[in-house]
């Protein structure tokens, strides 16, 4: 990875990138790595001139990763770089309930559900070989095993690079950042809710205006028994202490201070607290702190032209629940084989458009998610009556398992036209009797199809096609199947159960690959 930090020198820069990517974070580095793992030649271009921002480390950069991030990390050989999740405890905290201590799981809204209500069995194809579906990371963490991935695969990374300008024409896009100039084939903007890439490509950005200005900081606090521990909704908003000093507020201001862009004062911060706790709490110290807002946008396209967006930059919304992330890298992950097959190419027709297809729906129903929660914080008659009611529903069994699902993941499922229950959904994680799982089998990043019977033409077809490999054995639990073809971002494309169906296979993989 060749990375360099911007001196001003003016200069052209005559390399042909086949992607620019603007912003540096997780999201933009896990689709350059995708990109580079098929051998396209990646340019990311960052405006922080430093990556070890304050607001990156615990506890401010705690994030909750769920069942799709998670499974994308293991299938491409990054999962077991992981060790926040080892070193941290669930910071979830016990919860009381008519059935006594249980562990909370997650939450909606700040209500828990319960690890203990939660039905597992409903999920019929997560076998026991299947990787956890959530656990803590944090932004540091991520961007560092992305960072050292991106450079043995050989991504150029310049920090202090911001975009200031960029063309595209037909054949490719020109990319200024102060006196250099790059050019590549394609432009992705990674670069965050306040994307430059977005506004300066034309995108329509449509969706909601704030409720709240919400505040994450670290304090001193001369009486912190005043405060309640954990997640506290009141009449006047919510706040949240967890570990020493560490603060979250939602004041229900419309927005208002985070769009005044005022500094955040030790005094400001203290009236905020004092008024949404109810209590006369003393801060003596402020030492980090920013503030954030339960805005709902989404872009209308991901694409024009040869510019693309993924994460905040396609879709921003309140980080209730740690959404946010997992959505940008779940975009990183069907993006980056479709782009890559485009420049190798090996693209069917059709195969790039499929990234807003596909992604759109799950962006749009991650900001109503993000939106209901705001729906039943609000501090009115009307939210505490829908509080109470979704409270009892999540104390059950269908709700905590509905909850579960949608909060870890579980239930993401691309609508590909079929009807088998399986196609669209994430790829079980089948292990072979000797130990090794399908997981393991995807860090190339290419597609299988796999054939727990053996198909001679299964064979022949899998060979004529580029980026797809057959794959044949005899797996521990076959959940009634004997064949699934599985794309290189790990979704089932298509499933056999009983009599060959060799028609419709090849259809399927039309669909998704092409003739070698």
């Amino acid at each position: 990875m060749n990375t360099t930090s911007n001196s001003g020198t003016s200069a052209q820069n005559h390399k042909l990138y086949d992607v620019i990517i603007s912003g540096a974070g997780p999201v933009g580095l896990f689709l350059a790595c995708e990109l580079a793992l098929a051998k396209c030649s990646v340019l990311i271009l960052e405006k922080a001139t430093d990556p070890h921002s304050a607001l990156k480390q615990l506890p401010f950069g705690i994030r909750g990763l769920s069942a799709p991030s998670i499974e994308a990390l293991y299938r491409r050989g990054l999962f077991h770089e992981l060790q926040i999740h080892q070193q941290l405890k669930n910071p979830h905290q016990h919860q009381n309930n008519k059935h006594g201590a249980q562990k909370q799981a997650g939450h909606f809204a700040g209500i828990p559900f319960l690890e203990g209500n939660i039905d597992r069995s409903r999920w019929e194809y997560r076998l026991p070989s299947s990787t956890e579906t959530s656990l803590i990371s944090e932004m540091a963490e991520l961007e560092t095993i992305f960072s050292h991935r991106a450079e043995t695969l050989g991504v150029s990374i310049k920090r202090g690079y911001p975009i200031h300008h960029f063309d595209q024409h037909a054949d490719g896009v020109t990319v200024q950042s102060g006196d250099e100039t790059f050019t590549s084939k394609w432009l992705v903007g990674c670069d965050g809710a306040r994307s430059m890439v977005r506004k300066a490509g034309g995108f329509e950005f449509a969706g909601t205006e704030p409720e709240f200005t919400g505040y994450t900081a670290t304090v001193e606090i001369l009486d912190p028994e005043r405060l309640r521990p954990g997640r506290n909704v009141t009449e006047k908003g919510m706040y949240m202490q967890s570990q020493p000093g560490y603060m979250a507020i939602q004041d229900f201001d419309g927005g208002a201070f985070h769009g005044s862009k005022q500094p955040i004062t030790l005094e400001h911060l203290q009236e905020v607290l004092r008024r949404v706790s109810g209590t006369d709490v003393t801060l003596t110290a402020l030492h980090t702190a920013t503030t954030w807002t339960d805005r709902a946008r989404q872009a209308t396209t991901y694409r024009i032209g040869r510019v693309f967006l993924a994460g905040d930059a396609a879709h921003i919304h309140a980080p209730l629940g740690g959404q946010g992330l997992n959505l940008g890298l779940g975009d990183a992950m069907n993006l980056g084989w479709k782009l890559a097959a485009t420049i190798n190419n090996i693209a069917p027709e059709g195969l790039l458009d499929s990234y807003y297809t596909e992604r759109y729906p799950i962006g749009e129903k991650v900001l109503d998610w993000s939106r209901a929660q705001v729906e039943i914080m609000k501090p009115s008659l009307q939210a505490k009556a829908l509080h109470s009611i979704v409270s009892e529903l999540m104390n059950t069994r269908d709700g905590a398992t509905y909850m579960a699902e949608r909060v870890w993941g579980v239930s993401t499922r691309y609508d590909l036209g079929d009807q088998h229950p399986l196609v669209g959904y994430s790829a079980p994680n089948f292990e072979f009797e000797n130990g090794s799982t399908i997981g393991e089998l995807m860090y190339d990043g290419k597609g299988m199809l796999l054939d727990f019977n053996n198909d001679v033409q299964h064979k022949t077809l899998a060979a004529k096609y580029n980026q797809l490999k057959h794959i044949a054995g005899s797996v521990k639990n076959q959940l009634g199947l004997s064949a699934l073809l599985i794309r290189p971002d790990g979704i089932v494309a298509w499933v056999l159960e009983s009599e060959a169906d060799y028609n419709r296979l090849e259809e399927a993989v039309g669909k998704w690959f092409m003739v070698a």
